[in-house]
Order: structure tokens, then C-alpha cells, then sequence
């Protein structure tokens, strides 16, 4: 029989079989101090999550659509306002609860007041205005330029500003008193009203002369041009005018703390 050819000389180390008694090389030796400092660094993870959510959702899910985000908001600042209602009212009520001559004086003073600052409700005859933007499938087909197409700042102040001049005792938008402090703002495709937001349709109240606001609002420009827009079948905005024989306008519930400038000595 031929003789059997000779094996090679081995000469790399054995192969690591996993179960050697004998000492740890620096790799192995490494991921078991890896693998325990890992999991605590961990585990310390969860525990301040939980901490800092205090049982809540850390991830909360999206709104599905803007009226989501306009009324969550809403529900926040209306929480917000109620809050700042009742301390007015306890420092009312701590400052009529004093008997000092001048705190006295300065109260009726004050309470004379409150109906022309809007801190009362009125009531009576009135005209309700109703602006909103163009349907969607004029929108979607129109040429006219897109900004024609939709409500502005500038539109509500003008039809606003007309009631006023017509007579109005007491305005409201979305049925938030208008006072004389009171900003209109657009903010992208709604309006911000004391620091509300508010998506058209927008709804316009106001209490006085129903026929002499009605013809102010006739005879400006600003809110002519609107109505113009109105009638044309490729803009086709909303403006509606209703008039009313009852009509309540609710106070002004904001703050009523106002800042103003001082001049320099």
C-alpha cells in the first residue's frame, strides 16, 4: 500500500472552542463589563422617561386636521382666561371690601365706565354679517389671483369698522367682544382674536341701528369691493347680512390690565 502523504505543520493557534478553562482574552473580557453597564445605562433611560412624563405620553399623537390644533388651543387659552376672570374678580371683591373714602370714589367711578369699556353685556336690534372663503371647487378652477379667493385681515376690519360707524353700541367676532383694544390678526388660513384662533366662516354681530349699520356698510368701499367679489361667480366669497331684533352682545371677559408708554424725564 502507498504510504499516506504527511499532514501539514499547524501554525496558528487552535480554534477557540468557547468552553477553554483557560484565562479570558482582552476582547471577551471586555463585553462582560459591556454587556452589565449597557443594561443599567438603560434601565436609567426608562426611569427618568417615566419621571419626566409623569404618566403621560412622551410621543403624543399628531392632530389629524387644523380644526384639531384650533380647538385644543381654544380649550387651552379659554382655561387660561377663566383663571385670570377669577382673580379679577377677588381683587374686586377685596377692593370693595374696603371702606377707605377714596377706594370708594374710584370704584363708582369705574363702575360707571364699564359699559363703554365693553364689561357689560347689550342687548338689542342689531345686524349679523357672515364672510367666508370661496368653495373649494371655485378655488380649484378659478383664474382670478388665489388672494381673492379667501378672507383677510383687512375685510373683517372693514366691515367692523363700518358697523361702528353706523351706530353699533357693541360688536363681536365669533362671539368674543370687541373692545377698543382688541387686534384683528390673520395667521396663516385663520384669524387670531385675543389670542384665539378662529377658521372661516366668520361671523360678525352687532347690536344698534340695524338700518342705519346696513347702510353703512353700503357705502364703503372696502366692504363694496367684497360684496362686488361676492356676486361674481368665478370668486364667489361669502358675505351675507341678516338683520336681527335681538341680538346679546356678552361682555368682554379678556384681561383687562392695559400697558402703555411714558415719557422720558
Amino acid at each position: 500500500m502507498p504510504a499516506e502523504p504527511e499532514k501539514p505543520p499547524k501554525t496558528g493557534p487552535e480554534p477557540d472552542s468557547g468552553f477553554s478553562d483557560g484565562p479570558a482574552t482582552p476582547r471577551r473580557s471586555g463585553w462582560r463589563w459591556a454587556t452589565p453597564l449597557a443594561l443599567a445605562v438603560c434601565g436609567g433611560l426608562v426611569v427618568t422617561s417615566a419621571a419626566n412624563s409623569d404618566g403621560t405620553d412622551l410621543r403624543p399623537g399628531r392632530y389629524a386636521d387644523l380644526g384639531s390644533v384650533v380647538r385644543a388651543e381654544n380649550r387651552e387659552v379659554d382655561a387660561l382666561q377663566d383663571r385670570a376672570r377669577d382673580l379679577t374678580e377677588e381683587v374686586a371683591d377685596l377692593g370693595r371690601a374696603g371702606g377707605d373714602r377714596t377706594a370708594r370714589r374710584y370704584r363708582d367711578r369705574s363702575a360707571r365706565v364699564r359699559g363703554v369699556a365693553g364689561l357689560e353685556p347689550v342687548t338689542g336690534e342689531g345686524v349679523t354679517v357672515t364672510l367666508a372663503d370661496a368653495p373649494d371647487e371655485v378655488a380649484e378652477t378659478s383664474e382670478i389671483e388665489p388672494n381673492r379667493l379667501v378672507v383677510h385681515q383687512q375685510d373683517l376690519q372693514a366691515v367692523v369698522n363700518a358697523l361702528w360707524r353706523g351706530g353699533a353700541e357693541a360688536i363681536t367676532l365669533e362671539g368674543r367682544r370687541i373692545v377698543s383694544t382688541t387686534g384683528i390678526k390673520c395667521a396663516g388660513s385663520v384669524v387670531q382674536l385675543q389670542g384665539l384662533v378662529f377658521p372661516e366662516p366668520y361671523t360678525i354681530e352687532a347690536v344698534g341701528p340695524a338700518y342705519d349699520m346696513v347702510a353703512s356698510l353700503d357705502a364703503d368701499d372696502a366692504v363694496t369691493s367684497f360684496r362686488v367679489d361676492a356676486a361674481r361667480p368665478d370668486v364667489a366669497v361669502g358675505y351675507d347680512v341678516q338683520l336681527d331684533s335681538l341680538l346679546t352682545a356678552p361682555p368682554y371677559e379678556g384681561v383687562v390690565t392695559t400697558s402703555y408708554a411714558e415719557p422720558m424725564d
